[in-house]
Order: C-alpha cells, then sequence, then structure tokens
C-alpha cells in the first residue's frame, strides 16, 4: 500500500467498525497504477474485516473526489500495458461492489472518468454542490469501458449516451436531477450527510444489512422470477440467528410504550 493511500478505521465498538479509505495524491487524486493496487488492498482487507458495517470511499481535499485517471501514464501505454491498467481498475471497482457491507462514496469535489465508475461502484453517492460530473474518455480517443456499463441502470440510457458520447461535464446539481447521487449538499454539510446516512446503518440490523446487500447483487444478474425466489431465500435465512426476533421485539416494545403514554 503507498503513502497516498490512506486508511482510517473507526471502532464503534459492540457496533462495529466503520472504515474510510482515502485517495491522497494532489492537485487532483489521479489514479495511477500504484493507487489502484493500493486502493484495491484496502477494500479487500476492510471487506475481510467480520466487523465491518460500512466503508467511506474519498478524495483528499476539496478539490477532488478522483479527477480520473492518470494521463500521464496512459499516454505511454501500448495495448498490453492498456489492458492491465483496466483491468486493475475495473477491479478496484469490483472490490467495492464485493464488499459485503454497504459502501459510501464522498465525493468532495470533481468526479471524472475513472472516478465516475468509483463512484457508480459504491452503493450510495454523497456529494457536495462544488463539484463537476463527466466521462471525458472519448475526448481522449478512447471509449469509457468497464464500470461504465452501470451508468444505464442509474441513469438511464438517454443520459448515458450523452454523457459517454459528447464527453462534457455537468454540475453536481445536474447529476443530480439525472438520479446518480443518493445525497447532495452543500460542501460544508458533506460530512454530517455522510454520518447520518452511517447512522442508519448502524441502526439497522447487521446481518440484515449484508444479506440485503448480497441480494441487491443477485437481482442483477437474474431473471425477475430468479430475484424474488432469492429473495424468499434470503428472508427465510435470516430467522436462522436472533437479530430479527430481537430487533422485531424492541421495535414492539416502543410501540406499545409510546401506546400507553399517549394514553
Amino acid at each position: 500500500m503507498t503513502a497516498e493511500v490512506k486508511v482510517i478505521v473507526d471502532d464503534r465498538g459492540p457496533e462495529g467498525r466503520i472504515v474510510r479509505i482515502e485517495i491522497d495524491r494532489p492537485p487532483l487524486n489521479f489514479l495511477g497504477p500504484s493507487q489502484i493496487a493500493g486502493l484495491t488492498e484496502a477494500i479487500r482487507r476492510a471487506s475481510a474485516d467480520p466487523q465491518l458495517r460500512a466503508l467511506v470511499f474519498t478524495g483528499a481535499g476539496s478539490r477532488a473526489f478522483i479527477g480520473g485517471a492518470d494521463v500521464d501514464a496512459m499516454v505511454r501505454f501500448d495495448g498490453p500495458a492498456a489492458e492491465t491498467y483496466i483491468r486493475s481498475l475495473s477491479g478496484l471497482c469490483q472490490a467495492l461492489r464485493d464488499c459485503p457491507a454497504p459502501t459510501i462514496a464522498r465525493i468532495n469535489g470533481h468526479c471524472i472518468g475513472g472516478g465516475l465508475e468509483v463512484a457508480a461502484a459504491c452503493d450510495l453517492r454523497i456529494a457536495s454542490s462544488n463539484g463537476k460530473f463527466g466521462m471525458p474518455e472519448v475526448k481522449l480517443g478512447i471509449p469509457s469501458v468497464i464500470e461504465a456499463a452501470l451508468l444505464p441502470r442509474l441513469i438511464g440510457w438517454g443520459r448515458t449516451a450523452e454523457f459517454v458520447l459528447l464527453g462534457e461535464n455537468v454540475s453536481a446539481a445536474e447529476i443530480d436531477r439525472w438520479g446518480f447521487l443518493n445525497v447532495l449538499v452543500a460542501p460544508e454539510e458533506l460530512d454530517r450527510a455522510v454520518a447520518k446516512a452511517i447512522a442508519s446503518i448502524l441502526a439497522a440490523g447487521p446481518r440484515a444489512v449484508r444479506r440485503q446487500k448480497a441480494l441487491m447483487r443477485r437481482w442483477e444478474d437474474v431473471p425477475l422470477r430468479d430475484a424474488v425466489e432469492a429473495g424468499v431465500d434470503a428472508f427465510a435465512r435470516s430467522f436462522e440467528s436472533d437479530e430479527p426476533r430481537r430487533m422485531m421485539q424492541a421495535a414492539l416494545d416502543s410501540l406499545k410504550a409510546r401506546a400507553k403514554n399517549k394514553t
């Protein structure tokens, strides 16, 4: 792992752990081969922790989440080097998708090219209003690839076509209207919005949240009937632990207490 990859572990005791992974490569946190390798390793290590409740992925500073791929490195690529690089970047995105706990993209500024693909690979996207978003690859002589394939599911085919064929940047407000973001806030509210999402995750059943994320990945890959059956199995298996009964009983007790207080 390189010095440009920072890992901060927030141990909440019985609640579990929150891990923040940050790329720190001024000025715009470009993704070169060593940064990709370090980030992927950090994500996989965090994912192996059974006490992981959420993973926050972000960039250092306030200018950029990730400003894109490292063009200084790519300009020297031949075919094999290009394939190695893009497979490693896809591996980084897949590591986020494979993480058993929810992943949150804390988007603090510009989110361009490969950075937008990393954000798309996260489960939740919380952004500050000062950023620009774009897929400018065609303006560099290459197509938008790998996790750009997630975009039609997130923003629709029409917006995806506009995004990847024209290569123009859009504002955070615009891409929020397209449905790419879960939360859009002023820069000074970004950490508070991320903390709010984490609090909601911690208030839910840890087994249920992990099972829900696994089920979401399943829904992406199978026909509707199989997706429904996968849900039936996930529901039944939830009761193999005491988590549903314990949390349901707590909810019932709370309802009864509120009803009693009203009388």
